[in-house]
């Protein structure tokens, strides 16, 4: 054989075998399905020469499984000295022999730009539904204000100074928090389930006053509904405390408005089919809208219009929330109630889950049920967070 075509030989085989790469990651991309899935903030504390030890709760069961680091609300780059995926035990004790070490484009350490995120390679093992994982993330650098999500209802591990990224047991593990930090996201190839549902919302979704690490959010509830009901799906909890739809929270670890971040935050999570939009109690509370002006029922409509045609645009299904009662003055009562009709009888959803009538004080309306009250007459105990997941038709999921 020639030089000639011996190169051309060579070059089609590279050619081929980049296509066929290329081929097999689009549909295992294609097939992969989001488990679990926090909305990310700006806020959070510094690090330095620390690792960090955070629980991912799987929504569903699958195989080689991904997680996404995020440096999306950062200010400086986030250098990543280890990632460890393990089993957990309890606490921060990990199941002797079940360390992964995650890599990122082969690479054990990875450095993430300011305002990106880094997926990791698959890493070689199954989870299973409700299973709890260790993800354990050594950040030997100084690091800038945190991306986090501030209310995790969830325990996560700071350890003393060095890589304890593989330490099986917790002795290293000196301090504990209820946030997650920078860890954004598990997606899998799923085991039987077929698409990702993400609550989108406020602090009610996000599951404020729920016991910590009871996983006993309505997401989670939804989660356990949709299984049991042999429909399986992944569920992404993507509400944020304090959150708004129309204008940015001045708490800047509440999060941009829900107009800014539903297409990250919702349309990017993995195999996401369908969007269940619980948002506006906080623009009540705010009383202004975009323009600074006072809130009417039209501007609230108005955002919900705004993204419903983002989903569409991307396919995806929404389904509207009816706002909850919250003993709301007469105004803000009138607003809620004028929106609540629309979400009810405008047709712009491609469904409604009613929790203003689940979630009503069957003697005043206008307030929660006592029986679902945490104690602050807006977020529901863990018995309210059951009967809002019970709520939802699981025909509207598909």
């Amino acid at each position: 054989m020639t030089t000639r075509p011996l190169l051309a030989a060579l070059a089609a085989a590279v050619t081929l075998a980049t296509a066929t790469t290329s081929a097999a990651a689009a549909a295992d991309s294609t097939a992969r399905l989001a488990a679990w899935g926090p909305s990310m903030t700006i806020g959070g504390p510094n690090f330095s020469n620390q690792t960090i030890r955070m629980v991912v709760h799987s929504s569903i069961a699958g195989s080689s499984p991904r997680i996404t680091v995020s440096n999306l609300r950062g200010t400086t780059p986030l250098a990543v000295g280890a990632v460890d995926v393990a089993v957990q035990s309890g606490m921060a004790t990990a199941v002797a022999g079940s360390h992964h070490t995650v890599t990122f484009g082969r690479s054990r350490t990875t450095t993430i730009a300011a305002g990106k995120e880094a997926v990791s390679d698959p890493i070689p093992m199954s989870v299973g539904a409700g299973q709890n994982l260790l993800v354990s993330l050594y950040l030997p650098k100084a690091t800038s204000s945190a991306t986090w999500h501030s209310d995790a209802f969830d325990t996560s591990y700071l350890s003393a100074p060095g890589d304890h990224s593989r330490d099986d047991g917790d002795g290293n593990y000196i301090a504990a928090r209820t946030s997650w930090y920078y860890l954004s996201g598990l997606d899998v190839v799923p085991t039987s389930a077929r698409g990702t549902v993400v609550c989108f919302g406020d602090s009610i979704t996000d599951g404020y006053n729920t016991p910590i690490g009871a996983y006993q959010r309505y997401p989670d509830d939804l989660a356990r509904r949709l299984a049991a009901a042999g429909t399986p799906k992944g569920v992404v909890d993507a509400g944020i405390g304090g959150n708004r739809v129309l204008t940015d929270v001045p708490n800047i670890w509440q999060g941009v408005s829900a107009l800014k971040r539903f297409g990250h935050d919702a349309l990017g999570e993995a195999g996401v089919r369908t969007v269940i939009l619980l948002e506006g109690v906080n623009d009540l509370h705010a009383g202004v809208n975009t323009a600074g002006g006072p809130l009417t029922a039209q501007d609230l409509i108005g955002g919900y219009q705004q993204l419903i045609a983002q989903a569409h645009k991307a396919g995806v299904r929404i389904i509207g929330g009816t706002i909850m009662p919250d003993n709301e003055p007469g105004d803000r009562e009138a607003i809620r109630q004028a929106v609540n009709t629309w979400i009810r009888t405008g047709g712009a959803f491609d469904g409604v889950v009613d929790f203003a009538q689940a979630m009503a004080d069957p003697n005043n309306a206008a307030g929660i049920n006592p029986a679902y009250d945490s104690g602050d007459h807006l977020h529901p105990n863990a018995t309210g967070m059951q009967a809002m997941a019970d709520a939802v038709n699981l025909q509207l999921l598909g």
